[in-house]
Formats: structure tokens, sequence, C-alpha cells
């Protein structure tokens, strides 16, 4: 076990997350996998534990189980008591495990209640790192600066909302009635009770998880990725990756192929066999910005060429196209770059909610 490996522990805040993602962003039902798989590319996450009257959330506590999350019960009572003694329970057990497991190096706090704001400056006295997460319009201004680092969950890989929609969905909702989601809106149990059996990744499906991971330790890093970190990412996103299932015999026989396709570029590491691994010089990334600026050109005679819908004309000229294999989380975020090089404009309309991209 790398000893300079960072040691997670996460505690959410069920409610305030589930609520917020229902209220803010469109009646969204919060999923866990795109926080955990942020976490596991900055450490490893040893702890997880959530905090609610779990009988109003009955198929979120199907899926958590499943993710190995320990359900905290926080029964309802009557007025603010039910609120407080859930933020009450969270704060003891963070503190109690602050001192008591000195190897826990990282506290996750996954909430937008500024509630937790004194927690988070008193974890940090006792030199741990705390990392918050939150719904971005649920989150309160006092929270995030707190933190050493705050991830907004619209962000995160995996959880794709329209950012101006996001602001948009819900505004006069505030979520301060705890219900139920609407059981129309919940997948049957049958669904998610299936077992969780995914065939093999194929080779497009590998370069853009491998890209995504180098793109996540980039940005989490403060020195260069080495293969062994982005094998250990890997690992603690699916346990059960192994490249024998791409044919290959190692991992860095891996890595080289996919060198050699321009997914990554290796370069030589501190220690022999362990190569540093980063993504593509912007040659391959100016070439996609490129694309994208032709296929626009091409629609903007037909009229206005809004964002919805454009990844797939893109998709129609170059089939393999994926925004990920550059290492970004979406394509809004592949379209932001393109207009900061140049190569389109982006700008959002009001009247059709949605941005409009043309060329400069």
């Amino acid at each position: 076990m790398d000893a300079d490996e960072e040691r997670i522990a996460l505690f959410l805040d069920y409610e305030n997350l589930a609520i917020g993602a229902r209220d803010r962003l469109e009646g969204m039902r919060f999923d866990l996998r795109p926080v955990l798989d942020a976490l596991a590319e900055r450490g490893r996450v040893i702890a997880r534990k959530a905090y609610a009257d779990w009988s109003y959330w009955d198929e979120d506590r199907r899926s958590l189980t499943r993710s190995h999350v320990e359900l905290i019960e926080i029964p309802q009572r009557m007025g603010a008591s039910r609120k407080n003694s859930a933020d009450i329970k969270l704060c003891v057990d963070a503190l109690e495990m602050a001192f008591e497991r000195d190897y826990v190096t990282t506290f996750v706090i996954c909430t937008g209640d500024s509630d937790f704001t004194p927690l988070v400056h008193k974890l940090r006295e006792l030199n741990k790192r705390v990392i918050g997460v939150g719904i971005k319009e649920s989150t309160s201004k006092l929270l995030p600066p707190a933190c050493d680092e705050f991830l907004y969950y619209e962000a995160l890989e995996g959880v794709d909302v329209p950012a101006e929609r996001r602001r948009r969905g819900r505004k006069g909702s505030r979520g301060s009635a705890v219900e139920a989601p609407p059981p129309e809106e919940q997948p049957p149990p049958e669904e998610e009770e299936q077992p969780e059996e995914s065939p093999p990744l194929d080779q497009e499906q590998l370069a853009i998880l491998i890209a995504q991971t180098v793109a996540g330790l980039e940005q989490s890093s403060t020195g260069p990725v080495l293969a062994s970190s982005v094998k250990r990412a890997l690992l603690r996103k699916d346990p059960t990756f192994s490249e024998a299932d791409q044919g290959f015999r190692a991992f860095g026989e891996l890595l080289r192929h996919l060198a050699e396709r321009n997914v990554i570029e290796l370069g030589e590491g501190s220690a022999k066999g362990d190569p540093e691994v980063s993504l593509p010089s912007r040659g391959a990334e100016t070439e996609a910005f490129e694309l994208l600026g032709d296929v626009v050109a091409d629609l903007q005679s037909q009229g206005p060429v809004q964002l919805s819908g454009l990844k797939n004309r893109v998709r129609k000229v170059r089939p393999d196209f994926s925004e990920k294999k550059y290492g970004y989380r979406g394509f809004l975020q592949f379209c932001r770059a393109a207009a900061t090089q140049g190569s389109v404009s982006l700008e959002w309309d009001d009247e059709a909610e949605d941005y409009i991209v043309s060329i400069p």
C-alpha cells in the first residue's frame, strides 16, 4: 500500500443532496457514483457514511447499500430538531473519526448546508484536508471557501445537466419539506437489483476511461502523473479492472498501445518501468476544435446552431469523436475550450434556453 496515498472518509448529508438534486436539477435523482469516481482519482475511500430518515428514501437506500455506504438512521421528529439531529450526528461522527483514526488524511463532507462550516474549520485545525461536495444552486456561499477543495456535483463526470438549465430549472423550489420523490420517477426495484455484470470495455470505452482518469489526476495532483497512479485510480473506480481482459500482458503494454493511438503520451518517470502519463499535446485537440468549427460552419447557413444536438452532428462526420478523449468532462466544457482558442463562439440565448454556437 502506498504510504503517500490519501485515505478518505466520506460523509453524506443525504437529505440535503437528494432534495437539492430534485429541486435544482429538474427532478434528477442524486447518484453517488460520479462522486466516488472523482474521489477515486484523489485517494482511497476507507469509510462511507450517509445520514437521513431512510423511510423517505427507500430506493436511494438500495442504491447506496450496493455502493457499500453505511446508512445512519435519523428518525424524523417534530419541528427543527429533525434537521439538527442529522447535522449533529454527522459532526460528532466526523470529529470522533478525526481524533481516533490518525491515518485518515482527508474528510469529504457532501452537503450544501452552511451549518457544517464550523466542522470544516475544526477538521482543518486538526490538520485534515477537507473536500466539500454539493449542488451548486443549493450550496451556501459560506461553505466552499472554508474547504480545501469544493466539487460541484453538476460538474462531475457522469452528471449530464446543461449548466444554464441547472440555474433556471425550479428557481422557486426550496425543498423545505422532506418528502419522498414521486414513485413514478423512481426506477423499478427490479431494474436496480440486476446483478452489476457489465461486458468488458471495448477499446474505445477503455481509451475514454483512461483519458478521463489521467485528466482527473492531472487536475488533483501537484506533480507528474505516473502509470502506477493511473492503475491505482482505475482499480478504485472498478476493482475488477484488468488489462488482461483487453488482451494485454501488462499495464505498461496497454499504455504503450494507447500512446500509439494518441490517446495519451508517455514520458520517462522517476522509476524504471513507471513512466509519466499525460494527455496528448495541443495538436490533436486543435484538430478536434477545427472539426467542431467546420461542422458549425456548415450548419450555420441553415440558421442558428444550438448546442443541443451539435455533438450528434459532429459524430456524423467523425463517428469515433468523444470530448472525453481530450480530458473534458462534457461536450459543453469542450465547446468552451474551443471558444477560448477562437475556433467557435459560444453565447447563451434566453429565448432558446440553450447556447448558440457560431463561427467568430
